[in-house]
């Protein structure tokens, strides 16, 4: 498996995805320049953690614009697998990939702590190693991820089961405890919380593998 690490000018985590898919998960990654107006040959793609474009004007409003965010789309809609970081969740949502939006965390405060989340579904790509309820402690680092959708999206991501991952102790306000949503077709996945931070036994956690590792099965089942 051959997985697109896209990087922005701004981008922060996007040698951490790199490293868990290459180092911890023995796949082959390769970073993808925001500018490339192609993703080359590769079977996943990973939006990164960071600050793209300095997060001027709003969260991800400035990289849906970059040349490489027409190629995430068609490949997309074409069922590529699509995983988007914390920022990478904020461009997804800004591109319309995902429904609704990312704002401000309740108390305007910057949050960089581990969580613990419950997994809500392990009917997707990205969660088919999980077990339903099973809780996760994987870290977060942001200041705008409180999720919010008008009621007619939560009721619909609900019915639909579209939410991936639940806050246990909602560290920023998210509306429904939402930590993670998917698309429709359930190929593109966003989520706030840092999985390839929770990647490695040297950092003393390794719950973020089980997502990583879900997308390596997903691409296998295709062969």
């Amino acid at each position: 498996m051959t997985v697109g690490v896209v990087v922005f000018p701004g981008s922060n985590c996007d040698h951490d995805a790199w490293y868990a898919f290459t180092n911890n998960l023995g796949q082959k990654s390769e970073f993808i320049w925001h500018d490339s107006a192609s993703l080359g040959n590769v079977d996943a793609v990973v939006l990164p953690g960071g600050f793209s474009y300095g997060d001027y004007l709003r969260c991800g409003a400035i990289a849906k614009f970059s040349p490489v965010m027409n190629a995430v789309r068609r490949f997309a809609q074409d069922g590529g697998l699509v995983l988007g970081v914390c920022n990478g969740f904020q461009i997804l949502v800004e591109t319309g990939l995902l429904p609704g939006a990312l704002v401000r965390n309740r108390g305007l405060r910057f949050r960089c702590h581990s969580v613990a989340i419950r997994v809500e579904t392990p009917n997707s790509p990205f969660t088919s190693e999980l077990q339903k309820d099973q809780v996760l402690n994987i870290p977060i680092a942001h200041g705008e991820g409180c999720y919010y959708a008008d009621e007619r999206t939560l009721d619909e991501l609900e019915a639909e089961d579209r939410v991936a991952f639940r806050y246990l102790d909602n560290p920023n306000g998210s509306l429904r405890d939402i930590a993670g949503i998917l698309s429709k077709e359930r190929n593109v996945m966003g989520m706030m919380p840092h999985p390839e931070r929770a990647a490695d036994p040297l950092m003393g956690c390794t719950d973020g593998l089980g997502i990583l590792s879900s997308m390596v099965s997903a691409f296998s089942l295709k062969q």
